[in-house]
């Protein structure tokens, strides 16, 4: 829920500063790409602090089986490292208005491909504390947040 309240409250400022003014964000898709760039900053700094090792408990098994060197509990940790920076480059790649069509582009991308990840946290059996949402409620949030990145791609040049 923090995650969905980051993008609507960071949007919704970001609006208002828009109607005080700031040219930056004086319309609904860049003020919703600053609230996309707060909430995947928020994200993407849990992939490396407090909720890390929640998120390389629910990689699905299944990408982590490829022949590898490393375990697999190493390449889910490697997984979680390497989508955590792609979210914090999108965030940045979302607030600099000349890249900020092809940051939403690849974040709506990347949300899909990371999907399966909530799928299978929904559906563990005993998934980690931070990860106990309904599939229904992950779901919906998702369709928001990839409805968020189709305004600022379409919309927000």
């Amino acid at each position: 829920m923090a995650v969905f309240l980051a993008l609507i409250l960071g949007s919704l400022a970001a609006r208002v500063l828009g109607w005080l003014g700031v040219d930056y964000v004086d319309g609904w898709p860049q003020a919703i790409a600053v609230g996309l760039a707060v909430m995947f900053t928020m994200t993407g700094v849990a992939h490396f602090v407090g909720l890390r090792r929640d998120m390389i408990a629910i990689v699905p098994p299944r990408l982590t089986a490829f022949p590898s060197l490393r375990s697999p509990q190493s390449a889910a940790a490697q997984l979680v490292t390497i989508t955590g920076v792609l979210e914090l480059l999108g965030a940045v790649g979302l607030l600099y208005p000349p890249t900020r069509v092809a940051a939403a582009v690849c974040l709506f991308l990347l949300m899909l491909v990371m999907f399966p990840a909530n799928v299978h946290a929904a559906r563990m059996p005993n998934p980690p504390k931070s990860m106990t949402s309904r599939l229904s409620v992950r779901t919906a949030e998702e369709v928001v947040y990839l409805a968020a990145a189709v305004v600022v791609a379409v919309c927000g040049g």
